[in-house]
């Protein structure tokens, strides 16, 4: 049976586990395709990878994930079928310097409550994108909490006394990247989207599709989004979003769309 996992993340942003290991993990699942949609980084793509994805029989589909802000609100967009063209590179860019501005205020903050990590205990952020869940990762190996959930309970959730938001960019602007980049714009995981008037206004906006199957959501939220697509006449993508060990919870293709759902976005790539 045809299942292709549109959401997961590698080791390039705040997955546990490299691209190689992914596709291994994809052919163990028997999963027929796959798309690696890091934050707002392109790294995990090479040539290597896609030949190594050939000859496992895996389809590879190059995808992101860019974070924006609606009105002060958190939204998550997913890029399909883009290509590794300037603008979006240098995209990529500005979110990274974007990151690492808003990692400098959380570390900051938690300095201020007598938690000490050093922004070098990060990593390099040239290798990967760094964010809250590695900050989180940290706190727990040092102790201070014994979760990652707990981390960001505590601390570094929205809301939270070491929250920072940081500057942003909207999907407005973010679309239009991704249409410029050759590829077709998704809203993800709109379930976690709670503010209607936020919705309401995405609805309104230049997106391609909706993210309508997500990891171990129900048959009632996923009927909710696929009557939104159908009303919109938008595309319908689907995946686990994997992360590895940082949620050992959500398995690689608990969550997966067909062969038409997959043709309808990528067409022949």
């Amino acid at each position: 049976m045809y299942r292709a996992d549109l959401h997961c993340h590698s080791s390039c942003s705040d997955g546990t586990v490299t691209p190689t290991e992914l596709l291994e993990l994809a052919k163990e699942k028997e999963l027929s395709a796959l798309s690696i949609t890091d934050h707002d980084t392109l790294d995990a793509y090479s040539d290597k990878l896609f030949i190594k994805a050939e000859e496992m029989g895996i389809k590879l589909y190059m995808g992101i994930e860019f974070s924006t802000r609606h009105k002060k609100y958190p939204i998550h967009l997913l890029g399909y079928g883009i290509e590794k063209t300037p603008e979006i590179l240098n995209f990529c860019k500005k979110h990274q310097a974007r990151r690492l501005k808003r990692n400098r205020a959380i570390l900051e903050k938690l300095k201020r409550l007598s938690i000490i990590i050093e922004e070098e205990e990060l990593g390099d952020p040239n290798d990967r994108t760094v964010g809250r869940p590695h900050i989180a990762q940290l706190l727990m190996e040092k102790r201070y909490i014994s979760s990652i959930q707990e981390a960001f309970d505590r601390y570094i959730g929205e809301g939270k006394p070491c929250f920072e938001a940081g500057e942003s960019f909207t999907p407005e602007e973010t679309i239009t990247v991704i249409h410029n980049g050759g590829g077709k714009a998704f809203i993800a995981h709109p379930h976690l989207i709670k503010k209607n008037e936020c919705l309401r206004d995405l609805y309104e906006m230049d997106f391609d599709g909706i993210e309508c199957y997500y990891g171990r959501s129900h048959s009632g939220q996923e009927k909710k989004w696929l009557k939104v697509a159908e009303e919109r006449g938008w595309l319908i993508s689907g995946g686990s979003d994997f992360h590895g060990a940082i949620k050992p919870y959500i398995e690689l293709g608990c969550s997966w769309v067909d062969e038409e759902r997959v043709k309808a976005i990528f067409g022949d790539k």
